[in-house]
């Protein structure tokens, strides 16, 4: 079993972001983590997992993603998502970039999603957390091409 602990932040919504993951596989671990210069919290522990997952490199195994994202938890095992996906304005959903991102990726592996709550003491969601925040309050920011770019459009 593979885990991947992650968080996501903004300073500001939106404003800088970050997202922060951690790669658990035995007594192996790799830490993931970005900072943006213009994104939304919500983008940021999307993003988190997407990345969690594209660095997973024995898709064969079982995942178990633990986040405090009710978001995404919910629109995974409510199965929003894929009702989007099936329907002609999912372009017009909040986020469709990286929702079809997290499909691909999702649709090559088996994936399990624990909900807990953040700020409460969960030392993985805790580190992730400092990831996040540091990611986006330091060093250089990226650009969310994704976010930035249907802003301007608007």
């Amino acid at each position: 079993m593979i885990y991947l602990f992650t968080d996501g932040s903004s300073r500001g919504n939106p404003g800088p972001g970050g997202y922060g993951a951690i790669l658990r596989f035995g007594r192996h671990e790799k830490e993931l983590t970005e900072g943006f210069r213009l994104t939304t919290n919500n983008r940021m522990e999307l993003l988190a997992v997407i990345v969690g997952l594209e660095a997973v490199t024995r898709p064969e195994l079982p995942i178990t993603v633990v986040t405090d994202s009710k978001y995404v938890v919910d629109a995974v095992e409510k199965r929003w998502v894929f009702g989007w996906a099936m329907k002609p304005d999912f372009g017009k959903k909040a986020n469709e970039d990286l929702w079809r991102r997290f499909l691909k990726v999702y649709k090559q592996r088996t994936i399990h999603f624990r909900w807990v709550r953040g700020h409460n003491g969960h030392p993985e969601n805790e580190r992730c957390d400092r990831l996040a925040v540091n990611s986006a309050t330091l060093g250089k920011l990226l650009v969310d091409e994704g976010y930035e770019l249907i802003e301007t459009r608007r």
